[in-house]
């Protein structure tokens, strides 16, 4: 199986099936709120930005004139991940070159800042899962005040109200297994990887090197507790840098299980079944994404967010979920901030309080060890993609 992490290509399809908890048994009452108005104050002296309104062939016009370059530094495991992003942007928009960078997000964050600080900035869109970063940044002026045609039917908790940032995908980490390598009867929930009968085929990304899966596994201990998690280590878990390992692990053989990674609930016949269970937590977010008011192809930039944000591209999504209120997510599935286990308001806080997230880092490091192994993506250096 090929693995599945949470930069998937636009289009690829459900590579992970339907869980045995089911899709349906998952809702909570909770419906989706109504969509903010465009009246919000943004950037400068109190004017107001409103909602795009050119198409994208207007906007790609715009962007070739400009020069027709763009770069993007994206957060993610590897650079396969945003193969299939660049290939269906460049076959929609071929005059567009179009220069993806892939790293972890806590890499690029702090690229990006000692880019600004050193006057060499080189992206023009960034979008990644630290998401304070993005308030951050707003607070000191760095981003370009900006609403893709779409953004008023992006969800509340998806969206900068002054446009500062938006989401452009939802993700979500869980756990699966493959049923054609697990022998008996697979976990139901996380709270089961704690099996005896599980010992030693387990893979997971390690919690101590990303901040999401970090959030999953301290969701784990304050639901389960600290003596369940003492229990896991003893599981002789095999750890990997990377969301996309424990996928990598079960399509090689190596693992039955994965822990930390992400899939989708869209029915499949792929017998590697990614896992929600009722009453029992997953995570949940939307990977922000803005535009540097110091990007030196800002018109190239709105054409990225608004083909990102656009009907088509949210419908196209790998695990059904869409940021926008008005995409019926695929598969059966309902919009992920009806799921109350998903935590899409519990994850934005964890990465705003920095000292709490550390001191779950360090815990976990006395269970599970240190961080083993080169970052996935390889070493970038300071200034890639320039």
């Amino acid at each position: 199986m090929k693995s599945i992490s949470r930069r998937q290509v636009l289009g690829a399809g459900a590579a992970l099936g339907v869980g045995v908890a089911g899709a349906g048994s998952l809702l909570t009452t909770g419906t989706a709120s109504a969509a903010a108005s465009d009246s919000s104050a943004a950037q400068g002296g109190g004017r107001q930005v409103g909602e795009e309104t050119r198409s994208l062939e207007e906007l790609y016009q715009a962007a070739k004139a400009e020069g027709g370059k763009l770069v993007v530094y994206a957060g993610g495991d590897v650079a396969s991940q945003q193969a299939g992003v660049v290939a269906a942007f460049k076959a929609q928009f071929p005059d567009i070159d179009l220069t993806m960078v892939v790293d972890y997000s806590k890499f690029h964050d702090v690229r990006i800042d000692n880019q600004i600080a050193t006057g060499r900035l080189i992206p023009d869109v960034t979008h990644l899962q630290t998401l304070q970063d993005f308030t951050r940044w707003k607070q000191q002026g760095r981003l370009l005040h900006y609403k893709p045609a779409g953004f008023s039917k992006v969800h509340d908790a998806f969206k900068d109200p002054d446009g500062a940032w938006v989401a452009i995908a939802v993700y979500a980490f869980s756990f699966m297994y493959n049923s054609a390598t697990l022998t008996g009867k697979p976990p139901q929930n996380p709270e089961q990887l704690v099996d005896p009968r599980f010992k030693g085929l387990i893979a997971s990304s390690y919690p101590n090197d990303d901040d999401a899966v970090l959030y999953l596994y301290s969701l784990y201990a304050q639901t389960y507790g600290w003596d369940w998690i003492a229990k896991l280590a003893e599981q002789q878990m095999q750890f990997g840098r990377g969301t996309n390992s424990p996928g990598d692990a079960l399509s090689s053989g190596a693992r039955s299980i994965g822990a930390g990674c992400a899939g989708t609930l869209v029915p499949s016949s792929n017998p590697v079944k990614w896992i929600v269970a009722k009453d029992h937590p997953f995570m949940a977010w939307g990977q922000r994404a803005a535009i540097f008011k110091q990007a030196a192809h800002p018109a190239a930039a709105k054409l990225y967010l608004n083909w990102q944000l656009s009907a088509a591209a949210q419908s196209n999504s790998f695990n059904g979920w869409s940021v926008r209120t008005d995409v019926q997510p695929s598969g059966g599935l309902a919009p992920i901030w009806t799921y109350s286990n998903a935590h899409i308001d519990g994850f934005p806080r964890f990465m705003a309080d920095r000292a709490e997230a550390e001191r779950f880092r360090q815990t976990f490091s006395l269970y599970f060890g240190e961080v083993q192994g080169a970052p996935s993506p390889g070493w970038l250096g300071l200034y890639p993609g320039r």
